[in-house]
């Protein structure tokens, strides 16, 4: 066995640079799903729960690929999934463009983009982790501002083309961008490739990353079908009790944040008030605030070495005073001010998400424990997004919505903050 030094830096750049423009026109879908899909949906006479119905379908579907991600990435290398995955959702995409019934967008973009956007995820992380171990907070930042540069982006772009060309015209062009990420996908290039290799069986300055250049011949006994699958998604992982934990907050706080962009349009227009032009800037404002969050905060925690769980938690925290102050605003200038900095904060969730698991994992059992965590997430859109969704039909108020949003942040301070204090006070 030889163990290979992550580069921190070189080509490792590249493959940020490849994973942001992946970012730009995949990863940022999401966020603009109810300004592009609404008149679609009001036609075909769906309210909320039907908007409700398909974005968690989609993101069942995204994070239920977790099932496969961990066996995949290891047989087919990130590139290539990546690669598949921006096919999928770009031709997702051009298939909503041409759907005219409820069953026909749960397919398309339920379906094929959310399976795209799930294979995307996990490979494009672990592209970045592969090349960096230092800077590795720093690197992921960087690669994520692709998803803030489209979030700010897209809400233009895409009430442009709804302007122009109509609801299908956009979503058909928004599908031909998302071939982008082939284009992204193609600069992850593997890690050995730019890797010096030592004989060292430690190093105290670089993360090193083992890998088989030599085999043996010892003969193993078969492995039955459990054994395999206990073994491809690292089963195991579901014994460590704090790596249950930070599954659980990671679940809760995806699902709030899914919620929130779904609802947050909606708010805006029918809440407060304000026209689609309004709304638009709001979400380009909250986006650029939320790049930029990407672009230093990870440098201070590098920089400062803060857990990658504490900053997590702590911008757990403050989302829910923001969130709560949001729903009650309904003056442009207030409310332009508020989602400036509630992009700011949210980026601290967004950003230390899977970089919590590489935290907490070794770099053999991350891909297993990143599908395990898209498993948790799944579960919990499918049951707590739904119910938000009918929460929101049966009081018919979106400001009691993003109040019962800040519910599941509550339940993450109170099961990780336990936790950690008690680290803390074993570790003093």
């Amino acid at each position: 066995m030889k163990d290979l030094l992550a580069p921190d830096g070189g080509w490792g750049w590249m493959v940020v640079l490849g994973v942001a423009l992946t970012n730009v026109f995949n990863q940022s879908l999401i966020s603009v799903f109810g300004l592009l899909f609404s008149q679609q949906l009001a036609e075909l006479g769906q309210n909320t729960t039907g908007v409700a119905l398909v974005m968690n379908v989609n993101s069942i579907v995204l994070n239920c690929s977790g099932f496969i991600i961990g066996p995949a990435i290891r047989a087919f290398s990130p590139r290539r999934v990546a690669i598949f995955g921006s096919l999928l959702t770009g031709t997702g995409l051009i298939m909503s463009s041409q759907s005219k019934t409820l069953w026909q967008i749960l397919i398309s973009y339920g379906g094929v983009v959310g399976f795209g956007l799930g294979l995307l995820n996990p490979s494009t992380f672990m592209a970045v982790n592969s090349y960096f171990s230092r800077r590795r907070g720093q690197a992921v930042g960087l690669a994520l501002a692709g998803t803030g540069i489209g979030q700010m982006l897209m809400p233009q772009i895409v009430h442009y083309l709804l302007e122009e060309f109509g609801y299908r015209g956009a979503i058909l062009i928004v599908g031909a961008l998302a071939f982008h990420g082939i284009v992204g996908a193609c600069l992850f290039q593997p890690v050995e490739w730019h890797s010096h290799t030592t004989m060292s069986p430690s190093c105290p300055e670089r993360e090193q990353l083992i890998i088989p250049d030599e085999t043996t011949s010892v003969k193993k006994a078969p492995e039955g079908i459990l054994e395999k699958l206990k073994k491809g998604m690292d089963l195991n992982l579901l014994r460590d009790l704090s790596f249950l934990n930070i599954s659980l907050g990671i679940a809760l706080a995806y699902t709030s944040s899914i919620n929130f962009s779904m609802l947050f349009p909606y708010f805006l227009q029918f809440s407060a008030g304000l026209a689609r032009r309004d709304v638009a800037l709001c979400m380009s404002i909250l986006a650029g605030m939320d790049l930029m969050s990407r672009l230093t905060l990870p440098t201070l925690t590098d920089r400062f070495r803060i857990s990658c769980r504490m900053i997590f938690l702590t911008g757990a925290i403050l989302l829910i005073g923001i969130r709560a102050t949001l729903a009650e605003m309904t003056q442009r200038t207030t409310l332009l001010i508020i989602s400036g900095l509630y992009g700011y904060i949210r980026a601290a969730t967004v950003v230390n998400q899977n970089l919590c698991i590489s935290e907490h994992c070794s770099q053999e059992k991350l891909p297993g424990a990143l599908g395990l965590v898209m498993i948790a997430k799944g579960i919990a859109v499918m049951s707590l997004g739904q119910l938000l969704g009918w929460i929101r039909d049966l009081t018919g108020s979106y400001r009691f919505s993003l109040h019962m949003q800040n519910i599941l942040l509550v339940i993450i301070i109170l099961f990780w903050l336990p936790e950690i204090l008690w680290k803390r006070f074993r570790n003093k």
